[in-house]
């Protein structure tokens, strides 16, 4: 005997698979459309990945050199004079500074009355910004600085005239190399370039000096036997206890006239404000994201527009308003994947690129790339609810008709 046939029709099915068929088959067909409306969301996900990718290389970068030259340098200079001083250091406070218990190694510069020339025939007043000073020995261990060219000051060359250029100096004076004797005019007379440095990053006046030895400038160029700066080396942990010894033992007479300065502290505020311009440009990025999610949306209601008959044609064949639903939601999600792919791919090549220019270790934060990729799909899934409620709300007659 043949089965008894069900009065009830059996109910239409989507499986996901075909769900997902169905939902591509809108964006290959109309394959420039897509192109437009993923370029919005990739161009969001690529700025928001771009800036966190390049903050965290550059502030690796920073920290990176804030470790390597020590956050336990002070730097000592005179105050404006206030009171009964005079606004200049003494001359023994070097000696006294190096005498506190926790200060590892102190060293000082003066301020030398000269200029430094590429040559005589150069007019007095075309200094390009260059100051001629002079230090102790003991002032690139001080600083953990190092010499790109030649060598640092010793007790040779400390006591007749010669100097060591600072990088920038050395570029605007037109010397790169010191494979042969090297002379600039230092007030009245030429004096040998015996080395030049690499770049002070907590100490950039000195990257605009020529530096000569204290001896060479008290015997040769008159210098004041007072220091004007001086830096000074801190066990770690006793940086804030050292601080406030200083200022009495540099100058007791007057020592509120004493500024004590952690050069340190510009990097660490330097890596604050690159925080705040993160933030910036992430939220220049979350508006440029949602005008992509508002392009999405645009799109898919001219989708439901123009597919009025498929969409009826559809209904007609047995298809329910949750696959109509699923159809076009599935379809406005495709779009925003393909933007956050290619924004995620964009965002991390230019990390790469940039990086790779400045000579930072490139770091991409895993939360930015999955991140920026599961925001644009967010943002598809949003942007596409309305058309696609819009798609499942039109009758099978109505759609036909149009």
């Amino acid at each position: 005997m043949n089965a008894a046939i069900s009065p009830h029709p059996i109910a239409s099915r989507l499986r996901p698979s075909d769900v997902l068929r169905v939902g591509a088959s809108g964006p290959r067909a109309r394959k420039m459309r897509t192109v437009l409306s993923a370029l919005g969301v990739s161009i969001g996900i690529a700025a928001m990945v771009g800036v966190l990718g390049l903050s965290e290389s550059s502030k690796s970068a920073l920290l990176d050199e804030i470790s390597a030259l020590g956050t336990n340098l002070l730097t000592v200079e005179a105050g404006a004079g206030i009171g009964g001083g005079d606004g200049a250091l003494p001359e023994e406070a070097l000696a006294a500074v190096n005498r506190i218990e926790t200060v590892e190694i102190a060293s000082a510069v003066y301020d030398v009355d000269a200029n430094v020339l590429k040559n005589e025939f150069v007019p007095s007043g075309q200094t390009g910004g260059l100051t001629v000073v002079a230090a102790n020995e003991s002032l690139l261990d001080t600083l953990n600085g190092a010499t790109a060219e030649g060598a640092w000051l010793n007790e040779a060359t400390s006591t007749y005239p010669s100097v060591v250029l600072g990088s920038v100096a050395a570029e605007r004076l037109g010397i790169m190399t010191l494979t042969q004797p090297t002379y600039v005019y230092v007030g009245e007379q030429y004096v040998e370039v015996v080395g030049i440095l690499e770049e002070f990053p907590l100490s950039a006046d000195l990257d605009r000096s020529a530096i000569m030895g204290q001896q060479a400038a008290e015997v040769f160029y008159g210098t004041d036997p007072a220091p004007t700066t001086i830096f000074v080396r801190v066990e770690d942990g006793a940086i804030d206890t050292t601080r406030d010894l200083i200022p009495a033992t540099a100058d007791a007479e007057n020592p509120e006239e004493v500024s004590v300065s952690r050069p340190s502290d510009a990097l660490e505020a330097q890596a604050a404000a690159d925080d705040a311009l993160t933030t910036l440009f992430l939220g220049l990025g979350a508006v440029a994201l949602l005008v992509g999610g508002i392009g999405i949306a645009n799109v898919m209601v001219i989708a439901v527009i123009e597919r009025r008959g498929e969409i009826g044609l559809r209904r007609a064949l047995g298809a329910t308003r949750a696959h109509i639903r699923r159809q076009f939601l599935t379809e406005a999600v495709i779009l925003s994947a393909l933007g956050g792919a290619v924004g995620v791919a964009l965002g991390i090549g230019a990390t790469y690129l940039y990086s790779g220019l400045q000579g930072w270790r490139v770091i991409i934060p895993s939360t930015a790339a999955a991140g920026g990729f599961f925001a644009a799909l967010l943002i598809g899934a949003v942007a596409g609810l309305y058309p696609a409620m819009r798609a499942a709300k039109l009758a099978p007659t109505e759609a036909l008709r149009a």
